[in-house]
């Protein structure tokens, strides 16, 4: 944006930068990347997801108050995650404790977090898990209805009717 129109003031910034922000498009934009975002804990650092929402918000609603903030944000994060955290704070927390108590959560406890086999997570190494060999039958394929190993069952001879 600074190479498409250079170097002006503060001031000048400052008035293109709330400009931008009137536009509907941006709105939709912004609005549209929160929405978006889905929280997943084993991928995302809690910190991280929750402050960009947090600014998401406040810059798409500046006069929507802090706690309706952390509501909205709770809202996005999966049931068992957003129970536990409400359960631990209480109404007006900062935005620090909410952090601190969604950390504390994902590290501590398995809730919100995807159910493996445990066959899948005992694997160290990327080398495959040898497969026992079984003997195979090596008796000749007979017929289910009449026993004969010159045919199987869907190709069955068709009988000959007699002429009447």
């Amino acid at each position: 944006m600074r190479q498409d129109h250079g170097k002006h003031s503060w001031p000048w910034w400052k008035e293109k930068t709330i400009s931008t922000r009137e536009n509907n498009f941006w709105r939709f934009k912004v609005d549209n990347s929160f929405e978006e975002a889905i929280s997943n804990i084993e991928r995302d650092r809690p910190m991280s997801l929750f402050l960009k929402q947090k600014d998401r918000l406040t810059a798409l609603h500046p006069d929507m108050s802090e706690t309706m903030v952390h509501k909205r944000i709770l809202r996005k994060c999966g049931g068992g995650v957003n129970h536990a955290i409400r359960s631990r704070c209480i109404e007006h927390f900062s935005t620090e404790d909410y952090i601190n108590a969604i950390e504390d959560i994902t590290t501590r406890t398995k809730i919100g977090r995807n159910w493996y086999k445990p066959s899948m997570n005992n694997r160290t190494s990327g080398k495959p898990i040898p497969k026992p060999n079984k003997p195979h039958d090596k008796a000749p394929l007979k017929c289910n209805k009449w026993g004969s190993t010159s045919h199987l069952a869907n190709n069955l001879p068709k009988r000959q009717e007699s002429m009447r």
